[in-house]
């Protein structure tokens, strides 16, 4: 049986040579075009050495020769060059935020732009396996979501759906410079970087609607009033996220019962997922690198009687590449672990 060929657009990024690299053992697909506008005409080993096994060519365009492109464009970019793809009817798994949000409006307020394809955005399926695993199964365009929430929504989806908190919730994440793009730019320069670590987005994150969307629809109670403050930290890849939200009384108990309830409750909502782990103690971004798996840890804090949920992942895989082929295998009907399997790579 033929392999699926796949098309990797701006394979030149970090996500899209961590897509090359993840996809090169893949029994099923295979990468047949991978495009760079800078760099078209160059081959991609003489780029990225360690991809040498590909032998292909970097080129301007994906073409037609392909069965499902995953795209890794930049924000703003990637709706007017996928649409027309869409319309072809190849299938599409877009890594930016061009398809995430559903009202058209928050493109304008969040990424100062109006969108080119407003009818796409109810078609689109929000590429979160955990929520929505059925829906992807069908879709022709997957939004995959971005690291940050990726990180905030699985971390706070159990207690948001079974109602165990108040709607006061805070956000505080910290990311890899990775996350930033491997575009040059002074913030993420290494002297400003280095031994430093610094919130941004004060005023408000561009992915802050994105995890307010996806809690609003697991929410049953009074509307979610959330706070998410984003932080720079001195290393290479990794989320680390820390949710916290009062417990609403009555609902899960108090101090040590309540600690193992929430265990109970995590643990029974992920039961069936592959790359979600509870942890028995708080987590390192070190467990998680290079690897597609998000490890939480539910707990108390006892003396205010409020939740605490860690999370960590590594941006490049499962908040970025990883999950988009973790989608991919969904689409076309194989297993969801297929080339993705590997573990975290520690120290």
């Amino acid at each position: 049986m033929a392999k699926t060929k796949v098309g990797i657009i701006a394979v030149t990024g970090y996500a899209g040579v961590e897509l090359a690299r993840l996809l090169f053992h893949h029994p099923e697909v295979k990468v047949t075009a991978v495009t760079g506008r800078t760099l078209a005409g160059k081959k991609l080993a003489d780029v990225f050495p360690h991809l040498a096994d590909f032998d292909m060519k970097i080129t301007e365009n994906v073409g037609d020769n392909v069965d499902i492109v995953l795209a890794a464009l930049p924000h703003k970019e990637s709706a007017s060059v996928l649409t027309p793809l869409v319309k072809k009817g190849i299938r599409v798994i877009d890594l930016s935020a061009d398809f995430r949000l559903k009202d058209p409006k928050l493109y304008e307020t969040w990424y100062g732009f109006t969108h080119p394809a407003p009818a796409l955005l109810k078609e689109a399926v929000f590429g979160l396996p955990e929520l929505y695993r059925r829906q992807i199964a069908k879709a022709k365009l997957v939004a995959n979501p971005g690291c940050y929430p990726t990180s905030a929504i699985l971390a706070l989806a159990p207690v948001v759906k079974e109602g165990l908190i108040g709607p006061d919730i805070i956000i505080d994440s910290k990311s890899g410079v990775s996350g930033a793009g491997r575009e040059p730019s002074l913030g993420v320069h290494f002297s400003e970087v280095n031994e430093d670590v610094a919130a941004y987005a004060l005023n408000g994150h561009r992915h802050l609607p994105e995890i307010t969307q996806e809690l609003a629809l697991l929410n049953k109670g009074p509307a979610l009033k959330i706070t998410f403050v984003p932080h720079l930290i001195p290393m290479i890849r990794g989320i680390f996220t820390t949710a916290y939200a009062p417990l609403l009384s009555g609902r899960i108990g108090l101090g040590k019962e309540a600690k193992q309830k929430l265990i109970e409750l995590y643990k029974e909502f992920y039961k069936k997922e592959p790359f979600v782990r509870i942890s028995a103690g708080p987590p390192h971004t070190k467990h998680t690198s290079a690897s597609n798996f998000c490890i939480i840890y539910p707990t108390v804090d006892e003396r205010t009687n409020r939740l605490m949920v860690l999370s960590v992942l590594d941006n490049l895989v499962k908040g970025a590449s990883g999950q988009a082929i973790q989608n991919m295998n969904i689409m076309l009907g194989l297993p969801e672990t297929m080339s993705i399997e590997a573990l975290g790579v520690y120290p």
